[in-house]
């Protein structure tokens, strides 16, 4: 069943911009598990300035200042996470709908587009906690120990209701979640992972080196938003991929990140950053089909409180 889902020392400078490294001793994703779930693309370590400069077209201040970041190879998930992916992480049974909690479902007007397969169509209206849920009971499904431990246990059957609200009564104790050590589990990405990521190199706006947003021309070919999106999420893969080979970091779906969202960064350069350390929304990145190009620039920053789902956004995954 799971056939289905397989789809100097630093390298390369781009312009004053980024260089990257390969870790030649990181072995192929595909000989970590004879048979995974989810493909992952290698992401080389490397350094790149993150943020945007002050005259990027779409610029916000949340986005300065710029610095230096330096960061670990890791391996991301090819694509955003589907439905049927979702469905059988938390059933067993990829078709069993019943557990879908995405809007687009595929009844009621909310139908794939033309021939795209409706479970190959992004998850969304997960929330931030939901996803620390999938990502621990994938990684036991595999074999690989869990990131995520709550009140000191790695098992999501021990956490108890998953907050729904911001006045849940246990919301203390999921947002006190800590990353466990060592863990080769999955997890979702640092703001900083997602970012350079997204830019597999480039310095522009876009990853296909494009600086306008508004240039609807140019931005079609990588992704999904308000003025090509009929309304709807689309089936992941459909749009180029960018140079790293990850597909619709631009568009489709709004993508949870590991951090505490901040106003600004800090201005000192930092390696493997995880973020301010508390908060009360989460980061969110790369735009959905309903928003202007201008939020799925590589350097656009949103957030959202972890305990919303919303038929926007959805995820994609990584590991150490």
């Amino acid at each position: 069943m799971k056939k289905n889902f397989l789809l100097l020392g630093l390298i390369i400078a781009i312009v004053g911009f980024a260089v990257i490294s390969c870790d030649k001793s990181l072995p192929d994703p595909d000989s970590l598990d004879p048979d995974p779930l989810i493909e992952m693309v290698r992401i080389p370590a490397g350094f790149f300035t993150m943020g945007s400069p002050t005259d990027e077209k779409g610029h916000l201040e949340n986005e300065s200042p710029q610095r230096q970041v330096t960061l670990s190879a890791f391996y991301m998930g090819k694509y955003q996470v589907t439905q049927e992916e979702w469905q059988f992480v938390m059933t067993g049974n990829e078709n069993d709908i019943s557990v879908t909690p995405s809007s687009f479902h595929g009844g009621d007007g909310m139908e794939p587009a033309g021939d795209e397969v409706q479970v190959k169509r992004p998850v969304e209206r997960v929330s931030w906690y939901d996803v620390l849920v999938f990502a621990n009971r994938l990684s036991v499904m595999e074999g690989l120990s869990p990131a995520y431990r709550i009140n000191n246990s790695t098992n999501p059957n021990d956490w108890e209701t998953v907050p729904t609200a911001f006045d849940s009564p246990n919301r203390a104790e999921w947002d006190a979640v800590e990353i466990v050590s060592g863990s080769t589990g999955y997890r979702l990405p640092t703001e900083a992972q997602w970012e350079y990521a997204a830019r597999a190199g480039t310095t522009t706006a876009f990853y296909n080196v494009t600086d306008d947003w508004q240039d609807q021309t140019a931005l079609d070919p990588i992704g999904w938003f308000n003025f090509n999106s009929d309304e709807r999420t689309h089936e992941v893969g459909k749009k180029a991929a960018n140079a790293w080979g990850l597909y619709d970091m631009s568009g489709n779906v709004w993508e949870w990140c590991w951090d505490w969202y901040g106003d600004e960064y800090p201005s000192e350069a930092e390696s493997n950053p995880l973020g301010v350390s508390s908060g009360s929304n989460r980061v969110v990145r790369g735009g959905g089909w309903r928003s202007s190009a201008q939020a799925a620039r590589s350097a656009f920053r949103g957030f959202v409180d972890p305990w919303s789902r919303v038929y926007d956004l959805g995820f994609r995954l990584v590991r150490p």
